[in-house]
């Protein structure tokens, strides 16, 4: 038999968690036809002798909305192995939208996704209104890799109310409006919806992002809707702050599984640096929750991220900081010197350290705009503090304004809860791929997990590494054809060396590659040979083959 892709010599992890095996892979229009001792021809035959050959990828917590507008390679994540991204996470994005609200919606992407408005502006196309017309814009454009969308509340919730989206929930009739433009979308394909009730997610002006004002009743009606429909998932930033659970919020999922019957998965189980082990108590609280179909999302590696204080993202958390957001360098400037504002943040962050966790040696210096002050780069806020004579919050906001608020600085946030990582109970994600651009990149976990946690840790086995990456997230959203390698499945496959995969990957580094010349960070790849997403060579050796295989996937249609 002749085939258009054949795998030989390699060691299969199937994604299941099945322990690996030697065989070969074959591939014939976009699936795979074969997996064992294959006897046939190909178009073309890659030699995995030495390699791991697994399902693609699927990276379940992406904010690539409107990124896939002007890269449709989906970089960084598909440099790493990633074959299937859902976009549309936590409430955010940019359809459906009335002409007249783009510029709206692009400040939510600007507050809550730290891309620059100049890129957005250059590199949104706008060519939808509609949820549906935003799906088959994006199928008309093509892309690198498969894109499962989630429907994102707040733009629907924009849609219905205008601007009153912002500031109150939705009335009965509202509501019912919002339901029919859910629904209209999940028969479009759609995976399920999102939403946030974070007090830091912001948009437009500072205010809340148009999904944070919903009511309790409101977000179980759309539960419901998911649950007439019977498919679809739901994914929600909650609005207590880690690592504990309020009531209204635990009563909130409680009622929104209740009605939807759906999978659902929040945001997040976190490990505090200064609170080891209060992620073992929060899991404990959740468990109830856990065991009806409930799943907190986990990073599997340490968030670090960079803040300059003109783009103040990290601390949208604080309410003193509000007023900072989307103003003239003048305007922030002097809000940062009035002691009122100081000691109002000195309050604040002594109450709920979420940025810092209260330490200020978590947090150093990376760049300055002044050439003087460079020889601060590498050292922490307590270190300049002391030198100057300052308290480090002093300090941190002297030498900003020294600096014209060039000065970049990285904090250490949160650590890995590492006791569950191989717990299937949880979903690995919170990649934030497409986001937070110029402070941080997580892109690259896939890779850092199996050579940081797997080869250099051993804190997984590979099987479990790899079936958490792809068969976990693909079965929460109702992916069945895709995270596993079983013949009739899609063609979706990563071709990676185990001895060097993440080797030296995990640091981001700077690119000047957005519309217009604004500058991401992005984490580079190693130990990726090949990348095949519907049975096409994506990337060979780093390398792109030229070709856009990726499809929309449309789980609820039985053309997906």
């Amino acid at each position: 038999m002749s085939f258009d892709l054949l795998i030989r010599n390699g060691t299969v992890v199937d994604g299941t968690g099945a322990p690996r095996f030697d065989a070969d892979v074959a591939v014939k229009d976009g699936r795979i036809a074969a997996i064992g001792a294959v006897a046939g021809d190909a178009a073309r035959t890659i030699d995995a002798k030495g390699m791991i050959v697994a399902p693609g990828f699927v990276d379940p917590h992406t904010h690539y909305d409107a990124q896939m507008c002007w890269d449709l390679l989906l970089t960084p994540s598909s440099w790493h192995g990633v074959t299937t991204v859902v976009l549309g996470n936590c409430g955010v994005g940019v359809a459906p939208c009335r002409p007249g609200d783009r510029d709206k919606a692009t400040w939510d992407l600007v507050n809550l996704e730290a891309i620059p408005y100049e890129t957005l502006a250059q590199g949104l196309s706008w060519d939808w209104e509609s949820f549906p017309d935003y799906m088959d814009a994006a199928e008309r454009r093509g892309c690198g890799l498969n894109l499962a969308f989630l429907a994102p509340l707040a733009p629907f919730r924009r849609y219905v109310l205008g601007d009153e989206a912002m500031e109150r929930p939705a009335t009965a009739e509202e509501t019912t409006r919002i339901r029919a433009l859910l629904r209209e979308a999940m028969a479009a394909g759609a995976v399920g919806f999102s939403s946030t009730q974070a007090p830091s997610h912001i948009g437009y002006q500072g205010k809340p992002l148009a999904s944070v004002p919903a009511s309790a009743d409101e977000l179980v009606a759309y539960a419901a809707e998911l649950g007439a429909i019977g498919h679809g998932a739901i994914e929600m930033a909650i609005g207590s702050v880690a690592p504990w659970m309020k009531p209204a919020d635990y009563e909130l999922l409680d009622r929104m599984l209740e009605a939807s019957r759906a999978p659902l998965t929040f945001l997040a189980l976190m490990k505090f640096l200064d609170k080891p082990e209060a992620h073992l108590r929060a899991m404990e609280q959740v468990a109830p929750l856990v065991a009806r179909g409930a799943r907190p999302q986990m990073h599997s590696t340490n968030l670090v991220s960079d803040l300059n204080l003109r783009d103040p993202f990290m601390l949208s958390s604080f309410a003193s900081l509000r007023g900072v957001f989307n103003q003239p360098r003048e305007v922030q400037a002097a809000i940062y010197r009035d002691p009122a504002f100081r000691r109002a943040f000195r309050d604040e962050i002594a109450e709920q350290a979420a940025a810092f966790h209260g330490d200020w040696s978590m947090v150093w210096v990376i760049a300055t705009g002044r050439a003087d002050l460079e020889r601060l780069i590498g050292r922490t806020l307590v270190e300049i503090g002391a030198e100057r004579g300052q308290d480090p919050l002093d300090a941190f906001f002297d030498l900003a304004l020294e600096d014209d608020l060039a000065t970049a600085f990285t904090a250490v946030r949160f650590g890995v809860p590492e006791e569950f990582l191989g717990d299937p109970r949880t979903l690995i994600g919170l990649s934030d791929g497409g986001a937070h651009v110029g402070i941080l990149c997580n892109a690259g976990y896939t890779t850092e997990m199996l050579g940081d946690l797997v080869r250099r840790r051993g804190l997984l086995d590979l099987e479990t590494a790899v079936m958490r990456l792809t068969s976990d997230p693909a079965d929460v959203f109702g992916l069945s054809d895709r995270g596993r390698l079983k013949p009739g499945l899609a063609a979706d496959i990563v071709i990676f060396d185990p001895a060097t995969v993440g080797s030296d990957s995990a640091r981001p580094v700077p690119r000047d590659d957005l519309p217009g010349g604004a500058r991401r960070l992005v984490v580079e790849a190693e130990g990726i040979r090949h990348v095949i997403v519907n049975g096409a060579i994506l990337f060979e050796e780093g390398r792109h083959s030229g070709a856009y295989p990726g499809r929309v996937l449309r789980p609820g249609r039985a053309s997906a």
